[in-house]
């Protein structure tokens, strides 16, 4: 099992944040973050309302994807990480998305999390040379997470993609290793 482990500190407590791979048995964590609105407003994917489904989901989805993590805070699952490799003309790239159960938001934990992705994914995935995230353009904290970490703004894709039903623009997001 692959972890990465980080501290940062807040409120006088240190926390450590680690990455690792997901199990089945992390099912009742998943549902926290998967089944709330607050969370799920930001994602591709609609809010989960039963464990069953959540579990079907890691089964297809999570465990199979070749890297999606589990953010954890002192051992716990708080939220997932993954780098999607993209494909033909556009192999020299992968996509970055994240999710962060809500009561953790802006305690720092997903600058963090992203920051032990750029440590190994770009020796972790062959051929990557450039990581982007988009992130849609109301989402301010998921921007302050990118630019903490590193992230250039490249700029707004207006009219990218559809959001929940809605026609959005989301701000295009890079990290080039060389250029950072």
């Amino acid at each position: 099992m692959d972890e990465q482990t980080t501290k940062i500190n807040q409120s006088r407590q240190p926390l450590t944040v680690t990455l690792r791979e997901f199990e089945l048995t992390d099912v009742d964590d998943y549902f926290v973050w998967a089944s709330d609105d607050r969370v799920s407003a930001w994602s591709r994917r609609d809010t989960f309302t039963n464990k069953e489904d959540v579990l079907a989901f890691m089964k297809e989805t999570v465990l199979p994807h070749p890297w999606m993590r589990a953010i954890c805070l002192d051992g716990r699952p708080v939220g997932t990480i993954w780098v999607t490799h993209c494909k033909d003309e556009r192999q020299c790239c992968a996509e970055l998305g994240y999710v962060l159960a809500w009561q953790y938001w802006g305690r720092g934990i997903t600058t963090e999390a992203v920051k032990l992705v750029l440590g190994t994914i770009f020796g972790d995935m062959e051929g990557v040379e450039r990581l982007e995230a988009l992130v849609l353009v109301q989402n301010v904290g998921s921007q302050k997470v990118l630019e903490k970490a590193g992230f250039t703004k490249e700029g707004i894709l207006k009219k990218y993609l559809i959001h929940k039903g809605k026609i959005s623009d989301i701000v295009m997001y890079s990290f080039i290793p060389t250029a950072n």
